[in-house]
Parts: C-alpha cells; structure tokens; sequence
C-alpha cells in the first residue's frame, strides 16, 4: 500500500478538469509572444556565449561551471529571480584536455586527426601505441536520412485517438542482442582491454571513430578512474583506415602524440543553474522547463544541448520581455550530468519532489516540466507521462502554432528513465513534458560529435521552438487546474531496474 500525504491527494484531485471543456487560449498574449520572439531573439548569442566561450561543457569541468554561472547572470539580467546554482554530488573529478596533437612520423609525414576519450591521463612516456580493433569499413551513404519529418507522418504520430508508436529518439541506443548468450558485454570487453594495455605498459591507445566524413564521437572512460586506463585516443576512421592499411603491408608506422590532461578534484561538486519567474495566486505551484548544459567534450555541444537551453532561456525571456503575470512560478533549470545518466535531474527530482511511491512537500504542487534534447530542428510536438487529458490540455494549447509545425501531444505511462531528463520527472510519477523535433542531422552527424558547433544551429527553427514553448508554458502557468496527473488507482508500477550483462 502507497501512503500519501493528504495535501498530495487534495491536489491531485483538484487537478482534472471537467470532462469536455475546451481550452481557454489567450491569443492576444500568443500574438505578443510571437512578435517578441521575431523582433529582438537573443537565442544565437546565448548560443554563442554557451558554445564559443564556455564549450564544451563536460560535467564537472570548470566549463560547465562557467557556464551555469554565465546562465544565471544573463538570466537575473532578464529579470529572472532567485538565480542561483544549487549543488549535487558527482562524485568524480572533473577533467578537461587542454592540447591535443598527433601525427604519422613514417613511413610518411601527416597531421592526424583525433579527440581525446575523457578521464585518461596525459601523454608522458615513448612506448608502444596500440590499435585496438581492426578498421571498420564503413559504406557510402547513398540515400540521405531526410532532415524534416513529413508533415502526415508528424500528424498520424502525434494522433489523439491512434497515434503511430514511435521508436527511440536519435539519441537512445538499443542493443539487439539475446540475454545470456555466452558473450561478454561491451563494458566488460573494454575493462578487460584496459587492464591489459595497464598492465602491459601500452605508452596510448587509438581507437577507430568507425564514422564517415571525419566524424568522431569520444566518450569517457567509464570508471573515471585515470590510473585504470592508458592515454587513449579515437582517430576518424579515414586515418585509422590508412595506418591499418600500411601496417597489413607489413611496413612500420610510427606516430606521434602530445595529450595534454587536467583533472579537477573540485568537480566532484556539480550544478544544475536555477532562475524563476514568481507566480501570484498560484506561486507555491510550479511549472518548469529546461535543458542539459552539460555536453561532451569532441565539439562545443552546440546541438547537444546548448540549444535546448537557449531555446528554454528564450521562451522564460519572452514571457517576462512582454510584462506576464503568471499565476504559477515559472522555473528554468539547466542540468549538469545528464551526460552521465540523467544525474543532475534525478537529484533535484529526488531531493524536490519525491516519487509518486514516497512524496515530498512539492510533489502535490507540480505542474509539469518541458524538455528539449534533439538539436537544432523545430519542435513538432510533445509526449507527456500522464493520462490522455494531460495530452488534450497540451494538444490544444500548441494548436494555434500549427503554421509553425507543431502537430500535436500524446501521453505516456512508461516511467522508465533514460535518454534525456524529462524522464527522471516521469520515473517519479510526475508529468515530463519531452518535444519530439525535426530530425536534421543530429542523429547522423552532430550527436556527440567533433561536428557539433555553432554552425550547425538553424536559426529559424529554433526561434519557431521557442515561441511555441513561450506559450504553451504560459498556457499551463495560468490554468485554473495544474495539467491532470495519474489519479492513485492509474499510476503506473515504477519500471524494473536496467539489467546489467558482465
């Protein structure tokens, strides 16, 4: 038996509206949101700001901390209050690369190109450098993944009466592989391959990127440990390819590497960056929106996600630039650590709000929280974890920016976390709000790429986001009644912890 405290219950019975009872949509607001956000758009510089000066931004670097503080500052200059960052524990030294350098010393002279892989150590000793995994060969892409979503396909998704399954956003990764089948996991074969090159006194290790056109994804190592991993590099997969091939002819190659590593014990603290706008009436009730700031390190995380931020800093501008009084306070927050597995969301979550299983004061009082995590493309519409009113709600507020592609909701019960941080809200039994958008290139080239910079950004899309974000978080700031939840008897069981294969 779930105990629930009676203010929670109160709440959550306060929360659905009467059955049938369309939307009220404030168009003259709409109108002045839409004018706000295609006059004076600040999105691009804070794009700016948080990619070109304070990119990348991997947790617990004093990146990231630069730039949750740059976010607070700009947004108290908005006229955001209570800006602050509130601390959480990552429990591991940040870490940045300060220099990278590699070459073929012969049996010819290039510049190579690669990215550091986070938490290995520096460059120190000559030695041998070990290639681990043959070359992959990878095809000529002949038919291109479109960069829209057809418009028919978006509208039979977000279907209010049968709307289309949708896979895995682009950054989820499913691995198609029979339990128990005798075979090691990845995580465990790299293990295994470190503590061989440790123990064998490897001088650096390269991997292959395996990705066409120079693209390079450079994770971290997973035990954040640097004693437990030799310097280690990914090449693209056009230089790995071409020592491969001098080395399967039987002549020596030689190459030269400079890696130059910091490690800051300081980052064992991280932050997610905190402003509000004050509700009136309805002030102890909250509705929030946010991004990851965190990103890895190949690029400066321009789409991953240092634009959802400054798409969700935009939409929070335009609301207070145009003078609103919203009824509920109004939250932005910027994640550390999502990177990581959610970790910043999941402890604001925990230490805020509770579970549906063992509440906090607050969790009675929440009315929602947006999300953005897919790059660049323009929002086409939302997914809510609640019952099918939470939808309706949401489905009619977006409905006035159909001419900007947003196409409709759909709701969820899955309280299984991953892929971005709305999902640490849905885990605890609490209504994340995640924006399905327009593919572009985030899953085939800037998804944790070297690729992923300014330049990448459209910046009519994101200015299309905002806009339609700007209102529907109004929209649900001023409702009578909070966005309906899960009652008690429909709330779905929390989902099974991940199974973990040696």
């Amino acid at each position: 038996m779930f105990k629930l405290v009676p203010a929670a219950l109160l709440t959550l019975a306060a929360s659905a509206a009467p059955a049938g009872a369309p939307e009220r949509i404030n168009h003259e607001i709409n109108a002045r949101i839409r004018q706000e956000a295609r006059e004076n758009s600040r999105i691009m510089r804070t794009l700016h700001f948080l990619t070109d000066l304070h990119g990348p931004r991997l947790t617990g670097s004093p990146n990231h901390k630069a730039a949750a503080e740059w976010t607070i500052k700009q947004l108290s200059e908005w006229g955001l209050e209570n800006a602050h960052l509130e601390p959480w524990d990552f429990g591991h030294d940040g870490w940045l690369n300060e220099r990278f350098s590699g070459f073929i010393v012969s049996p010819v002279k290039d510049s190579l190109v690669g990215e550091v892989l986070a938490w290995t150590p520096s460059t120190s000793l000559k030695g041998r450098i070990v290639l681990v995994g043959k070359h992959a060969a990878v095809p000529v892409t002949i038919v291109k993944t479109p960069l829209r979503r057809d418009y028919e396909d978006v509208r039979r998704a977000y279907d209010p009466v049968a709307p289309t399954p949708q896979g895995p956003p682009p950054n989820v990764v499913t691995e198609a592989r029979p339990e128990n089948d005798g075979r090691l996991s990845t995580t465990a074969v790299g293990t295994r391959v470190d503590e061989m090159l440790v123990s064998g006194g490897a001088a650096l290790r390269v991997n292959d990127a395996g990705r066409d056109h120079g693209q390079i994804r450079a994770f971290g190592n997973r035990t954040f440990d640097l004693a437990k991993t030799v310097p280690t590099v990914v090449l693209r997969n056009e230089d790995y390819g071409r020592v491969s091939r001098i080395l399967a002819d039987g002549m020596p190659v030689t190459l030269e590497f400079t890696i130059v590593n910091r490690s800051y014990p300081e980052g064992r603290t991280s932050y997610n960056a905190i402003a509000e706008i004050p509700g009136t009436d309805k002030k102890d009730e909250v509705v929030m929106l946010g991004g990851h700031l965190d990103s890895w390190h190949a690029a400066t995380g321009a789409t991953d996600n240092a634009i959802g931020c400054a798409v969700m800093m935009e939409a929070a501008r335009i609301l207070k630039a145009i003078g609103v009084t919203p009824r509920r306070t109004i939250r932005v927050v910027l994640w550390g650590g999502e990177e990581q597995g959610l970790l910043g969301s999941k402890a604001y979550v925990q230490q805020h709000f509770g579970t549906f299983e063992n509440q906090k004061p607050a969790y009675g009082s929440f009315a929602g929280y947006f999300n953005v995590d897919s790059g660049t493309g323009r929002i086409r519409g939302a997914s809510v974890f609640g019952p099918p009113a939470a939808a309706t709600v949401l489905r009619e507020a977006f409905a006035p920016f159909e001419d900007l592609g947003v196409m409709g909701a759909t709701a969820t019960k899955s309280r299984r976390s991953g892929g971005t941080d709305s999902t640490s809200f849905n885990a605890a039994g609490l209504p994340g709000i995640g924006l399905g958008q327009d593919p572009i290139e985030y899953g085939t080239y800037t998804w944790h790429t070297n690729l992923d910079t300014y330049e990448r950004i459209i910046e009519e899309d994101v200015k299309k986001s905002a806009t339609a974000i700007a209102a529907a978080l109004y929209h649900l700031a001023m409702r009578d009644e909070m966005l309906p939840r899960f009652s008690k008897e429909d709330m779905p069981a929390p989902a099974p912890p991940p199974v973990r294969t040696q």
